[in-house]
């Protein structure tokens, strides 16, 4: 018997060796690192991989690492559940993650030098790995290939400064003032005292975008005590903007702890505050450049009322990827800026779509939907797949909103996460989009963290029912 038979053939992607490439340019402009942090994101949005000698590293790019594919799913606390088995039911059988170009950098964080390089799962036969976030965003994008068309990206993502330090009930308090030591209480939105108090950390925070290659653009104080945003520039590679917003929350939680601070992206935090977003602004180009959102009027082409159509019929189906646990659902409350309705407006933040001021190349749609604690792969996947449905299909969006539309709900979204998941389960034509396996794998890993969550009797109940 010829035992090379039984040993797997993997189908080494192309793409490996152009990561490798930067692998070897980085260590050796910085012989200093002494680890290596190969990565993939889970369903959650959760960084995990394994870490390496930098002497180990170079197997990566030959025989890829060999992880359980369960790895992408788990849930928010970083269980396994055995969605359909997979994990517990199967064996937990490994698969091979391979390092992603573009990704390579060093890691901004104390301790011994380190570098870091996102993986994509990938079969033996070299096709994507079911319920893998970036391959389902993969999947949508390849959808506009047929349209000679691409789309050009932007991620924006809210989040809060907490104090290590909870309240007597465990919740996050704001952080303490770095002047005066006394706890921030008031509203500052777009302060730029506050970006003078925060020095320290949004200094430390432009640091480590530096060292680790995330394009970091405008940053301003937001609606709350300790909240900020942090812009990214656009990317004509969906996967990259993606990739740099997952490594955005990577950043923002170092420089945090540097600072005294913690930081969270949870969808809303405190009952009275706004809760945190994360806004994506697409546009498309076509193959020689031109911007096709753009017609010279305010309003827009046709083409981007089309699109707008679109991301207003996915919206239903795509709730439980926009809004993934039981909490992201108490950020939809009228006036405090979480879209309550598929409404679209031109310089509108009350609607959920909204148009921003802007002419030419920069013509584009705000998706204002997501919270913050959204997977961005899977975010980003279903807002192009929102945007390819309505301009293939040519669907109208109906008149703009003008004036404030948040007080006015749309009862065929799903307001809670049971019936989110319910309409996912029901979803064909994301289902088209994303890989009906993934959808199904996705679904059914949060539905069991729900599940697990209810079973938590929590203080509130003892002290309501005891």
């Amino acid at each position: 018997m010829n035992k090379a038979a039984n040993i797997p053939r993997f189908a080494k992607p192309a793409f490996v060796e152009r990561a490798r490439a930067e692998f070897e340019a980085l260590v050796t402009s910085q012989p200093q690192i002494e680890l290596v942090d190969a990565v993939l994101v889970d369903i959650c949005g959760t960084m995990r991989g394994k870490r390496l000698p930098v002497a180990d590293a170079g197997r990566l790019f030959e025989t890829g690492m060999q992880i359980p594919k369960s790895v992408y799913l788990m849930d928010a606390k970083g269980e396994m559940v055995n969605p359909f088995g997979r994990g517990f039911g199967d064996g937990d059988p490994d698969g091979t993650a391979w390092p992603v170009p573009g990704t390579v950098s060093r890691v901004w964080d104390q301790g011994p030098a380190r570098a870091q390089i996102l993986t994509t799962m990938r079969n033996e036969d070299g096709t994507p790995t079911a319920g893998e976030p970036r391959a389902a965003l993969e999947l949508a994008l390849d959808r506009f290939s047929d349209l000679r068309l691409t789309p050009v990206v932007a991620l924006e993502l809210e989040f809060y400064l907490v104090d290590p330090a909870r309240d007597e009930t465990g919740a996050p308090q704001p952080p303490l003032n770095p002047r005066t030591g006394l706890r921030e209480r008031d509203n500052a939105v777009y302060s730029i005292d506050d970006l003078d108090r925060y020095r320290e950390f949004l200094t430390a925070l432009n640091e480590a975008a530096l060292v680790q290659n995330v394009p970091l653009s405008a940053a301003s104080s937001e609606y709350a005590p300790g909240q900020f945003e942090i812009n990214l520039h656009h990317q004509a590679d969906a996967r990259l903007a993606a990739d740099h917003a997952i490594l955005l929350k990577q950043i923002v939680r170092a420089a945090a702890r540097a600072s005294g601070f913690e930081a969270t992206f949870m969808a809303k935090p405190y009952p009275d505050r706004i809760g945190s977003g994360l806004h994506i602004h697409a546009s498309i180009v076509d193959a020689a450049g031109r911007n096709i959102f753009d017609d010279g009027s305010v309003e827009g082409s046709e083409r981007l009322r089309h699109a707008i159509g679109g991301l207003q019929a996915m919206m239903p189906d795509s709730m439980a990827l926009f809004a993934p646990s039981l909490n992201s659902y108490r950020r939809f409350q009228p006036d405090m800026f979480a879209p309550v309705n598929r409404r679209w407006g031109v310089n509108n933040r009350s609607a959920g779509l909204r148009i921003p001021v802007s002419l030419g190349e920069a013509r584009r749609v705000e998706h204002r939907v997501s919270g913050a604690d959204a997977n961005p792969y899977f975010a980003l996947a279903a807002v192009l797949a929102g945007l390819h449905h309505g301009l293939v299909n040519k669907l109208d969006p109906g008149p703009g909103a003008t004036g404030n539309v948040s007080r006015e709900p749309d009862m065929a979204l799903p307001f809670n996460i049971d019936d989110a998941l319910a309409r996912l389960t029901k979803a064909p034509v994301l289902d088209s989009y994303l890989g009906s396996e993934t959808v199904a794998l996705y679904r059914e890993t949060k539905r069991l963290e729900v599940q697990r969550f209810r079973k938590i009797i929590s203080p509130a109940e003892y002290d309501w029912y005891l």
